[in-house]
């Protein structure tokens, strides 16, 4: 029987912990072919979880749903759900781990790709943009969830603050072995900015190619203006 409280259990002791930056830039374990259906399956299993999420949500109320229910939805168990969700609202939200690979993450701390800050951390965003392409529909249902329960927005702050951290983590360490003088603070900045631009080009285009096509125009910009600042 679905439960109908809509108090959440606490995340069982057991349940697998979540990643972290250098989690993420741990070596796998497994052949490729492995590690590749392994992966698929995990993102199919955690779309299902949103899908759910986001429709009982928009049916029932943010309130009403628990996590039993959207478990029971997805065709997993509670205990599952918490492997890839700290809360409901998360998973409503959708809200993804930081997306960089291992190779990207090694690359970008070592000095690379191409050793100039500016144009590594264009490299960083088109591989943090390319999952937006596959997720525009849940995205989007986020957005207007957000609008009909404003208590999420609470959580989306979280998880944004989550991103800097390990984004600010990530520069650290890329200090660390090829110094530089920019303020941890603008660079985190920069990134979500170029993130966003590149976001709403792509909206306007109709979501024309994927919202990395519209990167470049949005570094030509930043780079005319301190250019133009510069010769002013």
């Amino acid at each position: 029987m679905v439960p109908t409280s809509s108090r959440e259990p606490a995340a069982p002791a057991e349940a697998e912990p979540r990643p972290g930056l250098r989690e993420l830039a741990a070596a796998l374990e497994g052949t490729p072919a492995e590690q590749g259906l392994r992966e698929r399956k995990k993102r199919a299993r955690r779309a299902a979880l949103i899908d759910a999420a986001q429709q009982l949500v928009a049916a029932h109320g943010l309130d009403a749903v628990t996590v039993e229910m959207i478990s029971a939805e997805a065709g997993v168990s509670a205990r599952t759900f918490f492997n890839y969700f700290e809360t409901k609202d998360d998973a409503v939200l959708g809200a993804e781990e930081f997306s960089l690979s291992e190779d990207d993450i090694r690359t970008f701390v070592d000095g690379g790709p191409t050793g100039r800050l500016l144009s590594d951390l264009q490299v960083m965003v088109t591989s943090l943009l390319t999952p937006h392409a596959e997720v525009h529909d849940r995205a989007m249902r986020a957005m207007d969830l957000l609008q009909q329960e404003p208590r999420l927005l609470q959580r989306h702050m979280v998880w944004m603050d989550r991103h800097k951290n390990q984004l600010v983590e990530l520069f650290e360490a890329r200090r660390a072995s090829k110094p530089f003088s920019t303020d941890n603070e603008l660079l985190t900045m920069l990134v979500l900015t170029l993130m966003r631009t590149a976001l709403v080009a792509w909206e306007h285009t109709e979501y024309t190619g994927g919202p990395a096509d519209h990167l470049p125009s949005a570094v030509a910009q930043l780079v005319d203006l301190v250019a133009g600042d510069l010769d002013s």
